[in-house]
């Protein structure tokens, strides 16, 4: 289906301008007055970081006139292996800095603005507000969720992207879309797709499960394809359609996606009229893991402490990695096993445990304390009530205790 051009042409092209974009002008779909329209697009890209990354470069070399970044983070030399916008000599810089940069050396002729802050619900409204379009390229669900009912409630379409491993996945919401003849055509939310969050703990994030780097440009590019199809009005948008990416098997597939009448957002009888607790609604853990942990969470500080005195044999407990054998193999905390979370969940792992009835303390930890979190709650409901597991995990003891081991 197609759609009306989401933004009127800019008044001209400058001479240096029409021979930068000279290959878009010669595509007779884009031609001079596509090429102005993308000119005169503002575009909000959430994110710039793996899928930020592409995306910005390739909105800012299509000519997009005004590119804005909301990215509140800085450049670890973990990035560079997926965020092609930023380089070695950026690392500890701001990433919204770090890209706009990269963007003044792509395109001069793009204006960049830059938003350092953390999205919440009480900017979020104001950043979108006056874009045309909003890139998403963040990853986590809580602020997805956000994203989406911010631009529902704006009338701002935007274009979603999702990788993981090697899977990506890529849509366009637009819940307010019309037909050339200006008749609504019942496009879905993301919600309409994901009416509910993933259960707390059962998708692991991209700094947990890792990413392919190539597959970010894979999908950032399909988000941008999208969004010069929108802002110019040519061709046939992901509206109502979902589009998977196999990077292993090298296979696309193209699914629709229907309007959900009973969508709590855009439905008929909808019941998310504003903003939420998108935290809240996501759950970082489960409610048993937050039981579990609280009064049994100790620091990198005290388990360091507690290492001490086990090698001075004053005190005896097990210290449990519930992370993956290839995280095991980066860096880990010395005299720690492997039992990774899998086993817990699928009850192999107790068998690995000294009995409830030696009396020995189970202590454990993973990457963030995340996982070892919901492990904990698992172990405790087994017998083990003096359990407890590293907040901050190992990502706190490489920071804190031995920065000589590797980051991941």
């Amino acid at each position: 289906m197609s759609f009306p051009a989401l933004v009127e042409p800019a008044d001209e092209l400058t001479i240096d301008e029409v021979r930068r974009y000279s290959r878009h002008l010669i595509i007779p779909d884009v031609g001079m007055s596509g090429q102005k329209r993308l000119k005169n697009a503002k575009v909000l890209v959430i994110g710039a970081g793996g899928l930020g990354s592409p995306a910005l470069l390739y909105l800012a070399a299509a000519g997009v006139g005004t590119l804005g970044i909301a990215e509140f983070d800085e450049v670890d030399e973990s990035n560079l292996q997926r965020q092609i916008i930023h380089t070695q000599s950026d690392i500890g810089k701001s990433k919204a800095v770090s890209a706009k940069e990269s963007i003044a050396e792509a395109n001069p002729y793009v204006n960049v603005v830059l938003h350092e802050e953390r999205l919440d619900n009480d900017n979020v409204l104001q950043v979108f507000e006056g874009y045309d379009l909003i890139v998403d390229g963040t990853d986590n669900f809580a602020t997805r969720y956000m994203v989406n009912d911010a631009a529902y409630f704006l009338k701002i379409p935007y274009v979603w992207g999702s990788i993981y491993r090697f899977d990506g996945q890529a849509s366009v919401f637009w819940p307010h879309a019309t037909d050339e003849d200006g008749e609504s055509v019942d496009a879905p939310c993301y919600r309409c797709l994901y009416p509910e969050p993933p259960p707390p703990g059962m998708v692991p994030s991209c700094a947990e499960g890792g990413v392919l780097g190539v597959l970010c440009a894979a999908i950032g590019s399909i988000q941008v394809n999208e969004a010069i199809k929108v802002l110019a009005g040519i061709g046939d948008p992901a509206v109502g359609k979902l589009v998977i990416y196999d990077a292993l098997e090298l296979e696309w597939r193209k699914l629709k996606v229907r309007k959900d009448p009973n969508c709590a957002l855009c439905g008929e009888n909808a019941t998310v009229t504003g903003l939420i607790d998108y935290d809240a609604f996501c759950g970082a853990i489960s409610e048993e893991a937050a039981d579990a942990a609280a009064g049994s969470t100790i620091s990198v500080t005290q388990l360091e402490h507690m290492l001490k005195e086990r090698e001075e044999g004053a005190r005896d407990f097990v210290l449990v990695d519930v992370r993956e054998p290839n995280e095991f193999e980066i860096n880990k905390i010395p005299g720690s096993v492997l039992i990774p979370k899998g086993d817990f969940l699928n009850g192999t792992a107790l068998s690995q445990l000294p009995s409830v009835d030696t009396g020995k303390q189970i202590v454990m930890h993973c990457k963030s304390g995340v996982r070892s979190a919901e492990t904990l709650a698992i172990v405790k409901g087994a017998g083990y009530a003096d359990a407890v597991h590293v907040g901050g995990g190992v990502v706190a003891w490489v920071n804190q205790i031995d920065p000589s081991q590797p980051s991941y």
